[in-house]
């Protein structure tokens, strides 16, 4: 791989490769955009195929996080770290604090936090080596009621943008996914009087949701087949794809699940087909939403309200959409990029120091 070419092709700031033999650490930070402020980004523990494969799954996932920000208004940038190696291994101290270290040495340029194969506990290593991590325990707390409460707020918004008013009253949602996100989408949209049909492989999670708010359930390749007006995914993503887009009997795709769509070109498929897309890294940005209420001492009600613009960005991006004749998910990252464009003239790079 030529890294510097992929970093110029991609607008990349910063690649630092990182090793501390005597504990056998190896991992890479990568830094996409510092425009809008510090790269926050989660901690990746995985045992990739090779450094390659390190590298392009760091430089992507940075990327994204970048976009995610910017779309949810957002005063941070992105980033990610990896950590070559088996997740599974039960040394983990020194690993991490060694991480930290790497992490402290970048002036905090870049945050981290929990993420693939990592932990609260793994974070709390990394919090003695370096101040710059999030997503610690009893801080910012459980990211799933904010997350889920955006996801409900950006399906109303796609709710007006279809059907000319909000309410999801009496409307029939196909939720992918009873873990907790989904858990608290529900509860929201039983509050709110809509129909809800539920599926997941673990049948304790699909029988609390049937319990709490009444929902139907169906196996899980069912729900593809099942007639409704809102398909949720909240689970694995790429499940909008060559086989399943055939199959749904909606108008609406809004939930909570990351990197929905299969390939770029199922939103295109998408748009010809006439169904409304609410792009994920927009409708899911509550998590991250939690998360940079820690950084700037929130309580989770603020985050909550922070949350809240979910609604009005969805808006603003089928707007977007409109205007440029482009399809939803390509309007989200017209957005981000209009953003950033926006404030890139003021300060280029994010040098660290206060915040």
């Amino acid at each position: 791989m030529d890294v510097l070419s992929e970093m110029k092709v991609g607008s990349y700031e910063q690649l630092l490769f990182c090793h501390e033999p005597s504990c056998d650490y190896a991992g890479i930070i990568a830094i996409h955009d510092t425009t809008l402020g510090p790269a926050l980004g989660g901690t990746r523990f995985w045992n990739y195929a090779g450094t390659d494969e390190a590298i392009t799954d760091a430089l992507r996932l940075a990327r994204g996080m970048t976009y995610k920000a910017a779309a949810a208004g957002l005063n941070l940038g992105g980033g990610k770290s990896v950590i070559l190696g088996d997740n599974k291994r039960a040394d983990r101290e020194a690993l991490f604090r060694a991480h930290g270290r790497f992490v402290e040495s970048l002036g905090g340029r870049y945050i981290t936090a929990e993420d693939v194969g990592t932990s609260p506990s793994d974070m709390e290593f990394v919090r003695r080596e370096t101040g710059h991590v999030a997503g610690l325990q009893n801080l910012s707390g459980d990211p799933s009621p904010v997350t889920g409460y955006g996801v409900y707020m950006g399906m109303k918004a796609t709710a007006k943008r279809r059907w000319g008013k909000d309410s999801l009253a009496g409307k029939v949602v196909l939720v992918q996914g009873a873990g907790k996100v989904a858990y608290y989408l529900c509860s929201h949209l039983h509050q709110e009087g809509a129909r809800i049909v539920v599926t997941d492989i673990d049948p304790e999670k699909v029988a609390r949701v049937v319990e709490d708010f009444g929902a139907e359930t169906v196996s899980p390749d069912a729900i593809y087949d099942h007639p409704g007006d809102i398909y949720a995914p909240c689970a694995l993503g790429a499940t909008v794809n060559d086989a399943t887009l055939k199959r749904l009997k909606v108008e609406v795709i809004a939930g909570g699940a990351n990197n929905q769509l299969a390939e770029e070109r199922h939103g295109i498929e998408l748009e010809k087909r006439g169904l409304l897309y609410a792009p994920d890294f927009v409708i899911n940005s509550g998590g991250l939403i939690n998360v940079y209420g820690e950084l700037e001492r929130w309580p989770q009600e603020r985050a909550k309200r922070k949350a809240q613009e979910i609604y009005d960005v969805i808006l603003k991006i089928f707007a977007i959409a409109e205007r440029d004749r482009i399809p939803s998910f390509q309007a989200a990252d017209r957005l981000a990029e209009e953003r950033i464009s926006s404030v890139v003239r003021l300060s280029r790079m994010w040098m660290g120091g206060g915040r």
